[in-house]
């Protein structure tokens, strides 16, 4: 199958595995940096078959041979290493390969080895194969192969088949191991989309300014599940790439594959029929769904990922697109929630609130809004909330976690919903373009969402 990256099967119940967390992946990252100078961390998820597709060998060769497990690194941890790296073509299940990171998010490590690969070799001035029709490697071994590939192979398809995402949910957010898509899987499950953004972003920092792998990765990602220490620069993944990739970049590179791939023995066939014009169509498709999907709209956490309740009785359809949104705030809890477990703990917390001493079937709100840098997936886009009473079938509500009263969420925070969360809801056909915005207070006796909130939302577009 031409995925970038087949992902290896599920930790079975029982193994005693270390946790399917980033943070474990920094203990072995650091392990092996103490112990094999000679080798590379990211040579080594090469060799284990993290750059396993014809793109990826033809950027950086040919992988090394697997090395006999290091003897600085206990046995369970060398085995969860090559579970998470270890391509099967017979079993290219995109559940495993992938971690949980601090800020709640699942990273596919594949694509982040190795855009990190191909930076410490711009750093060192190690030269990678030349190649034509060029093409900057970086994109290519990370998002350009993928993306080419999987709309390649949807154009020939019924229109159904899936060429991004979908997200997905850990068993245990605080001892990962099993990994379940929400949806049936394309080339670029959500992870892998992940793990390719943070390749780039790591692998172009590198190239800036070559430090040791783990210090990289503590760094980005931060550690112990982000409970410490608020938001880490992971958090800004989608922002970062937009800006380091710019307008055109990506369609420019996902061309550049497609032509590159026709070269190649294990794909000319796939693309023995496309023409020049098809080629720069499929990759503006892709380019553009991309962007959509992982830069322009935001990320929201799906319920499962924060521990809801199942919802109580039968939930009742919207019909789409709705013309209304209404701006809340919780105001209990007062405080902001800034790390994804901290959120996490607020969602539930007003789940229960609403379920055991409201009466509600659910949590009230359509969606929360974090100070971490993500949207949380209350009732979501096509389900009746209980947040405006008696408009609660005309919009979507939105709460913001915190007391605004007095002070002002954080400018990304505000700007995660006036210039994320709205222009992607008109655009994804979920909201009327000319939609009204409105505070709770408009529509009922309460001061919510908050006086320095409801003067803010009042200079937003379709405030009335």
């Amino acid at each position: 199958m031409l995925l970038l990256l087949a992902l290896s099967v599920c930790a079975q119940p029982g193994t005693g595995l270390p946790p399917r967390h980033m943070d474990s992946v920094v203990q072995i990252v650091e392990a092996l940096e103490a112990s094999e100078p000679g080798f590379t961390v990211p040579e080594l998820a090469r060799a284990l078959g993290g750059c396993g597709t014809p793109g990826c060998r033809a950027v950086l060769g040919e992988p090394p041979d697997v090395p006999a497990a290091p003897p600085a690194l206990p046995g369970e941890q060398w085995l969860l290493f090559t579970q998470l790296l270890r391509r099967d073509d017979d079993d290219a299940a995109p559940e495993g390969g992938a971690v949980l990171a601090p800020d709640g998010s699942t990273v596919a490590l594949g694509p982040l080895f190795a855009g990190i690969e191909v930076g410490l070799k711009r750093a060192t001035g190690c030269p990678t194969p030349t190649i034509e029709p060029p093409i900057d490697a970086l994109y290519a071994v990370t998002i350009a192969e993928a993306l080419g590939t999987s709309f390649l192979l949807a154009r020939g398809a019924d229109g159904h088949q899936a060429t991004l995402g979908p997200a997905g949910c850990w068993d245990d957010v605080d001892d990962p191991q099993n990994y379940t898509l929400l949806g049936p899987p394309s080339p670029i499950p959500d992870a892998v989309a992940i793990g390719a953004m943070d390749g780039v972003l790591l692998g172009a920092q590198l190239a800036r300014e070559p430090i040791p792998l783990a210090e990289l990765l503590r760094g980005y990602y931060g550690t112990g599940n982000g409970t410490e220490k608020g938001r880490p620069p992971s958090s800004y993944r989608r922002r970062d790439f937009g800006v380091l990739t710019g307008p055109g970049k990506l369609e420019e590179e996902v061309v550049a594959m497609l032509r590159v791939l026709r070269e190649l023995p294990p794909t000319q066939e796939l693309l023995e029929d496309v023409g020049p014009e098809e080629m720069v169509a499929i990759a503006r498709q892709a380019a553009r769904d991309f962007t959509e999907v992982y830069v322009e709209c935001p990320a929201i956490v799906p319920r499962c990922m924060w521990g809801a309740r199942p919802y109580r009785g039968t939930p009742k359809p919207l019909t789409l697109p709705l013309g209304s949104i209404y701006i809340h705030h919780t105001f209990s809890p007062s405080d902001p929630c800034r790390t994804f477990a901290a959120c996490a703990h607020a969602m539930r917390a007003m789940q229960r609130f609403h379920q055991d001493t409201r009466g509600w079937d659910d949590i009230g709100y359509s969606f929360v809004v974090g100070s971490d840098g993500y949207l949380y997936q209350g009732r979501g886009w096509h389900w009746v909330g209980a947040h405006t009473k008696g408009y609660n079938s005309k919009g979507y509500g939105v709460g913001y976690v915190g007391d605004f009263s007095a002070t002002l969420p954080d400018p990304d925070t505000i700007a995660l919903v006036r210039d994320e969360l709205l222009p992607c809801a008109v655009r994804t056909g979920r909201l009327h373009h000319n939609y009204t915005l409105r505070g709770h207070r408009q529509l009922g006796h309460t001061d919510c969402p908050g006086n320095s909130l409801f003067h803010e939302i009042e200079t937003w577009h379709g405030f009335k």
